[in-house]
């Protein structure tokens, strides 16, 4: 069983990444918030992997973080949910948010996920609501950061870091870390000398 790659991120699609593990390539199928984190082609990334074998399929599943796997386990264990499901709700939910929701019952939060209703979000979260809060979460992923509304200094200052070639994950980060230092009315030329030590360092 393949556990983990290592190896450059190839190339990239909607919903998959190709990673060259010397010199062979390894088709992941990831949620949104993993192929983000994995940044550009040519770079050098680990990706935590499940594999799903069926009767006429067996794929590669790839995620950033061993909590993201967890997640992706407990989620395909629910019936109804199948690896294209967990993956969309693992991209529209940080493991942090998915934790909250099953463990406080919010399942208007697990249907905001592509291809889920709210029968099958209220199923998820009652049989996972006694496991959800055990569960590790992986507060670093993109996303992880609260989204920021258009035009605010915290979302023009995740831009700016973007615009100097820092990846979305790190620029998100490091803004996040300098409005939880600074406070979420500081100014944009505060965050941003803040945000830059941290996504340098």
């Amino acid at each position: 069983m393949i556990a983990k790659l290592t190896g450059l991120l190839d190339d990239t699609g909607p919903d998959w990444a190709i990673i060259d593990v010397n010199g062979v390539g390894y088709l992941v199928h990831c949620s949104a918030r993993t192929l983000d984190h994995l940044g550009i082609r040519g770079d050098r990334v680990v990706v935590h992997t499940e594999m799903q074998v069926s009767e006429t399929d067996q794929r590669l599943i790839g995620f950033a973080s061993g909590a993201e796997r967890n997640w992706f386990r407990l989620l395909t264990a629910v019936q109804g949910v199948g690896s294209k499901v967990a993956l969309a709700i693992l991209s529209a939910l940080t493991t942090e948010e998915l934790q909250r929701a099953c463990a406080g019952g919010d399942s208007a939060m697990v249907a905001r996920a592509n291809g889920v209703g709210p029968k099958l979000a209220s199923r998820i979260v009652n049989e996972l609501k006694d496991k959800a809060g055990g569960m590790p979460t992986a507060p670093g992923l993109p996303g992880a950061v609260a989204a920021v509304p258009p035009g605010s200094a915290s979302a023009d200052a995740v831009s700016a870091l973007q615009n100097l070639g820092f990846k979305p994950a790190v620029a998100a980060t490091a803004v996040g870390q300098a409005v939880e230092e600074l406070g979420e009315d500081a100014p944009l030329g505060d965050l941003m000398r803040v945000a830059l030590k941290k996504a340098a360092g």
